[in-house]
């Protein structure tokens, strides 16, 4: 007679009445004997295993190149096809071009902040020679922490005259000071107990890339905090919040605050999920659901 592992990760009830079926089930079956990150001993050797399970195959493209820059590396992939006169639009990707920006707890705040303007610099001076990619068109992203870096990255630009066509932020972290019993955004009391990325694991998180609290409220930490003249000057954005998600409602203040300032802005909620679905496209309909909003919203930008 074999013993049940423990559940690590439970489902809280109050959760469970509000979280779309697929996930739940997914969650049981995959997730719920597994402990929490925040859980353990760190090792960097857990970086090696998937982040999160559920992701889809890679699509197909014409190559992949990667370039070496002064602390960290990108990754290049080149789709199939004919390219455009022009030269092919360039989305860079933090978490197109994807950046393998350096990571806490061995290299905590400014280092992936500093790896972000790098990368980005580099793709507007050499993308043309190196990439024959359009400079006219180039548009930032990320999903989580990574969403974090593409916001900053937008307000860095602005600052260093570089121009950016439109910037896509998934379950984006934009506020470092955020906490639990603080009242300014009412998911991370009301999603306390979700799943995946709970209250005590994105504070974990916050720690270990941030260890030193004052600062936290520097824009290029919290890019809510960046001043108005730089959210004046910020590209369109496509935003997307999970309902469960702690995280949600920061994603939806700034994009009240890129409306404020006058920049085309879409924000989308994807009722009944929690932050990691976009990475989970490989076995959720709704994590294929965003990642082809997303893949429309850049088309838009890029071609309408």
């Amino acid at each position: 007679m074999s013993s049940q592992p423990p559940v690590l990760q439970p489902i809280h009830p109050e959760i469970e009445a509000r979280l779309l079926t697929e996930y739940a089930d997914f969650h049981r079956q995959h997730i719920q004997h597994t402990p929490y990150l925040h859980d353990i001993p760190w090792d960097p050797a857990i970086r090696a295993a998937p982040a999160v399970l559920g992701g889809s195959d890679p699509v197909s493209v014409a190559k992949v190149q990667d370039f070496a820059l002064s602390k960290f590396s990108v990754r290049v992939f080149t789709p199939e096809g004919e390219a455009p006169a022009a030269g092919w639009p360039v989305f860079i990707f933090f978490h197109g071009v994807s950046v393998d920006y350096r990571l806490g707890p061995e290299h905590p705040y400014p280092a992936a902040v500093d790896d972000a303007v790098e990368a980005l610099q580099w793709v507007h001076t050499k993308g043309a020679e190196l990439l024959g990619i359009d400079s006219s068109r180039i548009a930032v992203g990320g999903s989580s922490s990574g969403g974090n870096l593409a916001a900053i990255s937008t307000h860095k630009a602005a600052e260093l005259g570089i121009p950016l066509a439109f910037q896509l932020l998934v379950v984006p972290v934009v506020d470092n000071t955020a906490q639990v019993e603080d009242g300014r955004y009412p998911s991370w009391k009301e999603n306390y107990r979700t799943v995946s990325l709970v209250a005590p694991k994105m504070l974990w998180f916050r720690k270990n890339w941030t260890p030193d609290p004052a600062d936290h409220t520097k824009w290029d930490n919290s890019p809510i905090f960046a001043p108005d003249e730089l959210f004046r000057r910020s590209p369109p954005a496509w935003i997307a919040v999970a309902e469960l998600d702690i995280l949600r409602d920061e994603g939806i203040a700034y994009g009240e605050k890129l409306k404020k300032a006058g920049i085309p802005t879409d924000v989308k909620v994807y009722f009944g999920a929690p932050h990691p679905i976009m990475a989970m496209d490989g076995v959720l309909e709704v994590g294929k659901e965003l990642v082809s909003d997303a893949a429309n919203a850049l088309r838009k930008a890029f071609y309408s």
